[in-house]
Parts: C-alpha cells; sequence; structure tokens
C-alpha cells in the first residue's frame, strides 16, 4: 500500500522534497532577525548562516571577524548568524567599553562555552559564568601581584638557565642553524608553567619524551578534528553539549589531573610553601570546600579546572607572542638589532644578571612586543553574551537575552583609522609620545574590564626573559622555510601560524 499516490517512487520523492522545504524554513527563520530590528546584517546562506568557511576551518575565525569589521566599516554593529543563530559583531569603541567595562554586569558571562560536564574544561577562570566567576577571580588574582611575581621570577631564571644550555647545545659557534621557534618557545613556556603552577622541573627544552610538553602539545594539536573541537567551544555551544566535546581533549585532561593531585597531595603532606598556584588553591580547598555556587565546587575537578587553564592558557600564550616576536624582528633585522642593543646594555650594567626590576625596566622590548600583540593578538576576537535583555545606548536597538556579542581585535588592530599603515610592523607606536595618542578601546590584546586576562604581567614576563635570553647571545634570521608574508592557521581559533610551524635561522653573535 502507498502512502500518497499509487508509486512508491513518487511517495518517496514528495516526502523528501516535503523535508528539505521544511527544513530549509526552519534553518532560515531568523535570517530577517537583524533587518527587522534595522540592524544592517551580512546576507546569510540557507542552513550555515555566515559561517561556513571557519565551519569547514577554511579561515581562521579571526580573520572571519576582522573581514566582518571591515564589512561593516563605519557602523556601530553588523549582525551575522552562526548557522540560524543571530549574532551580533560590534565596531564602534564605545560601545566595546560599554560592553567591556561600563555595561559588564550586562556582558559578564562569554558565549562560548565547554559542555558544563566537562569541568576541566568549564569550570575554569576563563569559562565559567557569574556569579562563581567572580569569586574565582577575587581568589586567584592575588598570585599575580607584583610582589608574588617577583618571587616566581627566580623560579622562572631556572628555566632560563635551560634555554641556555639548549642553545649552547644548538653547536652555533661560527655557524647557523634551522630551528623552529613555536616549539622553542613553546617548551620554554612549559617549563615556566610547570616550575611555577606546579612546583616540577619539567625541563621539556632538554628532554624531549617530557609529558608536560607531550599532553600540551595535544591541546592545541590543530588537525581537522581537534580544530573544529576548539572552534565550536567558541561558536557552537550547544552542538558541544551535544557531543561531549572536551575543551582540552580526553588524554590531557586525564594528565593534568593526575600532575595536579599529585602535586596538590604532597604539598598538603609536607606543609611547604611555595607561593604559587597550588599554595593558593589549597588554601580555596581548606577554606571553601563546603561551598557550592550555582553547581561550581571548591574541589575536584574544579579545582583542577584552574591549574588545567594557567597551563594551558599560559604556555600558549606566551609562546605564541614569544615565536611571532622572533618572526618578526628576523624579518627587520635593524629592530632586531636596536633591540639587543638595549638588552645588551642592561646586561653590561647589571653585571651580567637578568634581575626582575631589569627586566620590566627595558622601554624597547616593551614596545616591540606591544607590536607583535598588535598585529597577533593570542585570541583574536573577544565573545560575550547578554545576561539580560539591553538597550544600546543612543539607539532604538534593544539586545534579547542570550544574543552572542563579538568584537574583533583584528579588525580594530587594523584599522588604518587607530593605527596607520597597519600591516607595517612598527614598535614606535607604543612609544611614550605615540602610546598616549592610542585611542582608548581600540588595542586590547588580553582583553578589558574585570574580564580581562587575569595573567598579562605574568606572560609578558615569561616573553620578556626568553627574548633577553635569546638577544644576548643570538641573532635570527629568515630562511628558506620562513613563511613571508605570515598567514594564520584556518584549523586554529588562536592565533597560529599556518602548520602551527615558524621556522628561522639562528646564530651566535658578538655581544659587543
Amino acid at each position: 500500500m502507498t502512502l500518497m499516490t499509487n508509486y512508491w517512487g513518487l511517495d518517496g520523492i514528495i516526502l523528501l522534497t516535503a523535508f528539505m522545504v521544511a527544513a530549509y524554513l526552519f534553518m532560515t527563520r531568523n535570517f530577517k532577525y537583524w533587518k527587522k530590528r534595522g540592524v544592517e546584517q551580512v546576507p546569510p546562506v540557507p542552513f550555515i548562516g555566515n559561517f561556513t568557511e571557519c565551519m569547514l576551518l577554511q579561515k581562521n575565525p579571526g580573520y572571519f571577524m576582522k573581514d566582518l569589521y571591515n564589512y561593516a566599516k563605519g557602523l556601530p554593529y553588523i549582525g551575522f548568524y552562526v548557522f540560524d543563530k543571530p549574532s551580533l559583531l560590534v565596531c564602534d569603541r564605545e560601545l566595546v567599553k560599554n560592553i567591556l567595562v561600563k555595561d559588564f554586569n550586562n556582558f559578564s558571562d562569554r558565549h562560548g562555552s565547554p559542555n558544563t560536564n566537562d569541568r576541566l574544561g568549564y569550570a575554569n577562570l576563563f569559562f565559567i559564568k557569574n556569579p562563581a566567576w567572580k569569586i574565582l577571580r577575587t581568589k586567584l588574582t592575588p598570585i599575580f601581584t607584583s610582589g608574588k611575581l617577583k618571587k616566581m621570577f627566580e623560579l622562572m631564571l631556572e628555566c632560563g638557565n635551560n634555554l641556555d644550555t639548549y642553545i649552547n647545545s644548538l653547536g652555533l659557534k661560527g655557524n647557523s642553524k634551522t630551528i623552529e621557534v613555536k616549539e622553542l618557545a613553546a617548551k620554554f613556556t612549559t617549563d615556566i608553567i610547570g616550575s611555577t603552577a606546579y612546583g616540577l622541573n619539567v625541563n621539556s627544552l632538554n628532554n624531549p619524551n617530557a609529558e608536560f610538553r607531550k599532553y600540551g602539545k595535544k591541546i592545541f594539536e590543530y588537525n581537522f578534528f581537534r580544530g573544529f573541537e576548539i572552534m565550536a567551544v567558541f561558536f557552537l555551544p550547544n552542538l558541544v553539549r551535544l557531543t561531549g566535546i572536551k575543551m582540552f581533549g580526553k588524554e590531557s585532561s586525564n594528565f593534568l589531573r593526575k600532575a595536579f593531585w599529585e602535586t596538590m597531595l604532597q604539598r598538603m603532606k609536607s606543609g611547604k610553601k611555595r607561593n604559587d598556584l597550588i599554595d593558593i588553591l589549597i588554601e580555596i580547598k581548606e577554606t571553601h570546600s563546603d561551598q557550592n555556587i550555582e553547581g561550581f565546587e571548591f574541589d575536584g575537578d574544579d579545582l583542577v579546572a584552574q591549574a588545567a587553564v594557567f597551563f594551558a592558557a599560559g604556555f600558549e600564550t606566551s609562546s605564541t607572542i614569544t615565536a611571532f616576536t622572533l618572526y618578526e624582528l628576523a624579518v627587520h633585522p635593524e629592530i632586531q638589532t636596536k633591540l639587543r642593543r638595549e638588552i645588551v646594555d642592561a646586561l653590561d650594567a647589571s653585571d651580567g644578571n637578568i634581575t626582575y626590576d631589569m627586566t620590566l625596566s627595558l622601554p624597547y622590548l616593551d614596545m616591540v612586543v606591544a607590536e607583535t600583540l598588535r598585529k597577533y593578538p593570542t585570541l583574536p576576537f573577544l565573545d560575550r553574551t547578554t545576561v539580560e535583555t539591553y538597550k544600546v545606548p543612543n539607539s532604538d536597538l534593544v539586545l534579547e537575552k542570550g544574543t552572542p556579542i563579538y568584537i574583533s581585535m583584528l579588525g580594530m588592530h587594523y584599522d588604518p583609522e587607530y593605527f596607520p599603515d597597519p600591516e607595517k610592523f612598527d614598535p614606535e607606536r607604543f612609544n611614550e609620545e605615540n602610546k598616549r595618542n592610542i585611542l582608548p578601546y581600540t588595542y586590547f590584546p588580553f582583553g578589558e574590564g574585570p574580564r580581562s586576562c587575569i595573567g598579562t604581567r605574568f606572560g609578558f614576563l615569561t616573553t620578556k626573559l626568553a627574548l633577553i635570553k635569546i638577544f644576548n647571545k643570538c641573532e635570527v634570521t629568515p630562511c628558506e622555510k620562513t613563511m613571508i608574508p605570515m598567514v594564520l592557521d584556518p584549523k586554529a581559533s588562536f592565533a597560529s601560524p599556518l602548520g602551527g610551524e615558524i621556522y628561522l635561522n639562528i646564530r651566535e653573535v658578538n655581544a659587543n
């Protein structure tokens, strides 16, 4: 017996057509959302909206947001769609200020979110939502005070000695050698995180089998599958909840959990204090273990999550900044020469000793790193969500609760209105005179407002130490494998070079 006609084949065609029409109508039902609210929007494509290239990992989300920003030039914001989800890209710096600072309570949560059952991925300071976020932030902030950083710096210097040992092992006297500097920087920053957060001598620079580096690399290993997982966390949180995607990956999550508890239990047993992240987390566990804030517990995986995100975000951020800085200095030798002279002069004045105060007193090094962050902000966009209905100031636009809001760092950092000749690597943008002329909320590589990166100063300190150690005795130059111009990897949601590698020549030079 047939369903509608005398022919099974015709019935099948009718049903398939009806299904396709229904699917089309469902997936395009919101595609006039922004037009109805008087907001300019990018014409969406049925089913995928405006997100096709990012979904297929053919375009880095940072470039996608930058293109949207340029498309909307002159507009305060522009609407777009991730599948059928209406999202808003904010371009006006005054509105950026409102979202990140002035009206922060309306935008205190990120839109991106791991699965709430993935406690290492979700319950950390980066992703967790208010009010648990506010309490965690208050508890963890003391680890990054100047006094604590100064004590950490002694541990960092030990890792710096490991970097010296590695560079000496390359046999650079009278020779140059091609090295992959992203991996070099990642090993160095992994060692620093292992020491300052976990109290461990990782020494991945001189130990190719170091587990911390092995599992850290897996977190940001941008093959197609892993790239899609991280992209989904930031743009498709509903899909993440349905599929059980883990922010740090299954293997790395298991390793970090094991390493954390071994270190923490040993520290609790010995009673030894190192003024590091572990000490802070032990204190939190002992004083708040009986509390539960909307599902967040001060114990178990919720505590491990803080150590996990400090490890992952810490080494990836600092290593990326270091690697991109080495790249830009290699292709701009005159800037590299000027920086080396500043470093060598400072070391001469301190009898060859690298100190905390000396590291913070190098103005040209500050300018170089600031310009690297302008061109390559580690997370090239910011995401927020409206936690309640919000009326945009000086506008009739009302944002409904749960609307995804994005801000393009790359778009603003490359806007010639704010940074003339934006493709040029020019540290002088950040000299004392020019820095005062940079308009507020046009440069924010670590975010702005209450939810800005808690470890900014730690990251700067790590990067500066690496650069001081390298340029004290070496120079870097482009090689045949150096990618010029630099292109960001489309499979990465963060700023990462195409293929995840930056090859340069390195050789020893006479400091004088």
